[in-house]
């Protein structure tokens, strides 16, 4: 009898440990934007696999949704998705000015080759696609990684 309880405690074990969720990993990132002239910009921040197929949305600065379709690329996957953003939005950057926000994301992405990319759009001026992408790795922790258009840098914080 107590062998069998042994068992049955063992193949719980074993059962769940294969049903238990993944970890999450936590950062705060800090957006910073050049001193353009003209209004806020709209960022879109996804992550991205190695191919480069968006697979979900961490963050969108602007929260007016008649303007982000501006966002071409990833207008595209949000449209098609019909991805929820109420909840990661928040207002559009000014020039010159920084924002934080926080994420979290299954360890499962992290140092496995995912990317983060940061897409901006500013009325009346560029759309620009990959302002700033980078991957998704402990390798850009801490880091400030410049950007090509409107961002000036962001930084990826671990908390």
């Amino acid at each position: 009898m107590m062998k069998l309880k042994i068992l049955a405690l063992l193949g719980f074990l074993t059962f769940s440990g294969f049903t238990s969720k993944p970890a999450d990993v936590n950062f705060k990132c800090l957006v910073q934007l050049t001193n353009y002239s003209g209004e806020g910009a709209y960022v879109a921040v996804s992550l991205l696999d190695a191919t480069g197929k968006y697979q979900k949305t961490l963050y969108i600065f602007g929260k007016e949704k008649r303007w982000y379709d501006d966002l071409t690329s990833w207008w595209k996957f949000y449209s098609a998705k019909h991805e929820s953003v109420d909840a990661i939005s928040g207002a559009s950057i000014t020039p010159g000015s920084r924002k934080v926000f926080s994420f979290s994301l299954d360890d499962a992405y992290f140092n496995k080759g995912y990317k983060l990319r940061f897409e901006t759009a500013v009325e009346n001026q560029d759309y620009k696609e990959k302002d700033l992408e980078f991957e998704f790795s402990s390798a850009n922790v801490g880091k400030s990684l410049n950007g090509t258009g409107y961002i000036r840098y962001v930084k990826l914080i671990g908390s």
